[in-house]
């Protein structure tokens, strides 16, 4: 089980710099990608933009997030949060498939999540981090239903870029990623536990993820 240490942490400040820069690389990347391929069909060039967008959000939320009360300590956290932002990312080294029908479904899946992504950091503001810290309790929005709706639409995300390169490594890719999200909604629940008394009375009337389910 992690500690928790209110004083900040030099390693943290780090991780979530470069995970700023980091997202910013991956918007500029992407309007890059954009202004190439303006000839391209429509739901390719929104799903870019909502990649975009998403991308340029995430980046200014980490560098200009509130100060937190409590932050997780220990080597365990920083790895879980690291590999699960970063993970999902290695997909597209692999080859994309060319059919119709996981092409149709990635767009979907794509788009889906990134407007989930969007509606969620729309509330969850300046409570957003990459690894696991205490900062509030967020009751709004998708939040009023489950407890980590940013995990479920990121996943959703993930399923639209397996789709896209449809291998059995990124397949277990996908499943690995899965484990590494249960292990940091642990993370984030002890902490917030420990540390938001106002928690304890929100835990218990939400799911995690999916409704009836988890």
């Amino acid at each position: 089980m992690s500690t928790v240490t209110v004083s900040k942490s030099a390693s943290y400040d780090w991780m979530q710099l470069f995970g700023g820069m980091w997202f910013m690389l991956l918007a500029v990347c992407i309007a890059v990608k954009i202004a190439g391929s303006l000839d391209d069909p429509w739901p390719s060039l929104l799903s870019r933009c909502c990649l975009f967008s998403f991308y340029t959000l995430l980046a200014l939320l980490i560098m200009t997030r509130s100060p937190a009360r409590a932050q997780a300590d220990g080597l365990l956290p920083r790895i879980a949060a690291f590999a699960g932002t970063y993970l999902p990312w290695t997909i597209g080294f692999f080859g994309k498939t060319d059919e119709a029908l996981p092409n149709l479904a990635s767009t979907a899946c794509v788009l889906v999540g990134m407007i989930m992504m969007l509606v969620t950091i729309r509330h969850l503001g300046g409570a957003f981090s990459l690894v696991p810290q205490a900062r509030s309790v967020v009751q709004t929005g998708p939040y009023r239903w489950i407890k980590h709706p940013l995990y479920l639409a990121e996943e959703v995300a993930v399923l639209g870029v397996v789709l896209q390169y449809l291998t059995p490594v990124t397949v277990v890719v996908f499943v690995l990623h899965i484990a590494i999200q249960v292990c940091r909604i642990v993370y984030e629940e002890d902490l917030l536990r420990r540390n938001c008394p106002e928690y304890s009375s929100y835990e218990a009337s939400r799911w995690r993820l999916i409704p009836y389910v988890w």
